[in-house]
């Protein structure tokens, strides 16, 4: 993968970093860019599922589910690990492109720190991009308890291409519109319906909706709530713009 980074081309900046000066719809992959390449290069690769092993036939007496923590109803909820931790259960129409094992599955990213997670779920290859040229990936995988809304890969592709180009050539103003998407402590559903959040870029964001149905901003959750080692992402359908 770090030798198809190397390779991106500056001018296929489909970086998108639209919908923050536009808003973009998504429902699957980005379109081919020029960093399409390295989206192709952190793709997870589909496994198999663990083989189950059948057991004998035996009268069942009803027992509360282990695995399940009760949620209020039609929301989103977290479920508990084998280990007996709390992960969280993500929801919305755009969490169908998750793996159901292997990398980039919701099991693998909770593993993973932030920075390394984004560039393994393939709908946010372009954000992981960005994140490296603009010197962000440490800053993501060292820091606590940290949410992200990520654009997907079809917002980034609709930024205009001055908007990229400008962008790409300023690593500060790059870095200063990622860090708008990104806020310093973690974002439940619960906490969705009417927040107001400031970023690491300093300025504010705001959220509304209820049930699955939330956006940031003008963006709307594709698929919400994923956890990571260190943090929550959001996978959202446009790039924000940053207000004062």
């Amino acid at each position: 993968m770090k030798s198809r980074l190397l390779t991106l081309p500056i001018a296929a900046a489909t970086l998108s970093i639209s919908a923050a000066y536009g808003a973009a719809a998504m429902t699957g992959g980005g379109t081919e860019t020029a960093i399409s390449p390295l989206a192709a290069g952190v793709r997870a690769q589909p496994t198999e599922s663990p083989a189950t092993t059948p057991t004998e036939s035996v009268p069942a007496t009803p027992t509360e589910s282990p695995t399940t923590t009760p949620t209020e109803s039609g929301s989103p909820g977290a479920t508990e690990s084998p280990n007996g931790t709390s992960t969280a259960t993500p929801f919305g129409p755009g969490c169908g492109s998750l793996p159901q094992s292997g990398p980039g599955s919701v099991a693998d990213l909770a593993n993973q720190p932030l920075g390394t997670a984004l560039s393994q779920i393939k709908e946010t290859s372009n954000l992981a991009a960005a994140a490296q040229k603009a010197g962000l990936v440490e800053t993501l995988n060292s820091a606590q308890d940290v949410t992200v809304f990520a654009p997907v890969n079809k917002a980034f592709d609709a930024v205009p291409k001055e908007t990229v180009d400008r962008l790409l050539s300023d690593k500060q103003a790059l870095s200063d519109l990622l860090k708008y998407h990104v806020v310093p402590k973690r974002i439940g559903p619960a906490d969705l319906g009417n927040g107001d959040f400031t970023t690491l870029q300093g300025g504010k964001l705001t959220t509304k909706g209820s049930g699955e149905d939330f956006k940031v901003n003008d963006a709307k959750v594709l698929c919400g709530n994923i956890a990571t080692k260190n943090g929550t992402v959001y996978l959202i359908d446009a790039v924000l713009k940053p207000r004062s």
